[in-house]
């Protein structure tokens, strides 16, 4: 295998994740690890549950084989002095939510040199905690790299944090997070992008039923729980009107 070149801020904020986890003693089961190439591009396309699948998954891949993920993340967070910082230092891609191309061009390079690239299909958490409907960037980004597609399914992260929940400090020490690495998907210049959009978003779907069905904890009553298992997080038409609304809030605050 080539020998990967020292990246210190990089490393220095993998270590910090590793010790944070660690020091919350986290129970981490991974399941299909295999199916994540040990070279060559790929897109890593997520779930999103909560606000630290990132490091989760980059946990998750750095334990097995010391690979890098290059996350797509909005401009907003570049934005910010310290984390910013960061994220142009670990190689991480900004996003212009107006004027995407330019992200979308420099991820294709990345995939094209070998680099693995981590998405959030859903472009946003789900508070229902079931997996949205699906941007088509994933599968277009495929495409176009002539890389696969490796669907990524976590468990358990959203009990850390997440939206619309404040988790107590005391509630992270010992949480079991489950990761499902799926077999990767192919994508060809002739595919219909929607028809393969919807079937990423199956199955990511297929894959958090498995892991909710293997969980360790009962989540009956439970608010990290999706209400058709008996928890008391919002329906998904619940949690997309919340959003709207969110969304509506923000847009009024801006104009005034």
């Amino acid at each position: 295998m080539k020998r990967r070149p020292v990246e210190p801020i990089y490393s220095t904020a993998v270590g910090v994740g590793r010790s944070l986890f660690g020091f919350w003693r986290l129970k981490r089961h991974v399941t299909g690890i295999e199916h994540l190439p040990n070279t060559g591009g790929a897109v890593i396309a997520m779930t999103h549950f909560g606000y630290l699948e990132f490091a989760l998954v980059e946990w998750a891949t750095v334990l097995h084989n010391k690979r890098r993920i290059r996350f797509m993340a909005k401009k907003g967070a570049f934005d910010k002095p310290v984390v910013g910082w960061l994220l142009r230092g670990m190689h991480h891609i900004s996003v212009d939510m107006k004027a995407g191309a330019a992200a979308y061009g420099n991820a294709v390079k990345a995939l094209r040199s070998g680099e693995l690239i981590g998405v959030f299909p859903e472009a946003g958490v789900s508070a229902s905690f079931t997996v949205r409907d699906l941007k088509s960037g994933a599968v277009r980004l495929a495409s176009e790299a002539n890389v696969p597609i490796i669907p990524v399914a976590v468990w358990g992260g959203h009990r850390l944090l997440t939206k619309n929940h404040k988790v107590r400090f005391r509630d992270r020490f010992g949480v079991p997070v489950h990761f499902a690495f799926g077999e990767p998907m192919s994508v060809t210049a002739n595919d219909d992008v929607t028809a393969r959009t919807t079937e990423l978003r199956d199955r990511l779907q297929h894959m958090v039923d498995g892991l909710q069905a293997d969980y360790p904890v009962d989540g009956t009553g439970q608010w990290w729980q999706p209400r058709h298992l008996g928890g008391t997080a919002p329906t998904p038409d619940e949690a997309a009107a919340a959003d709207l609304e969110r969304d509506r809030r923000r847009e009024a605050k801006t104009v005034a």
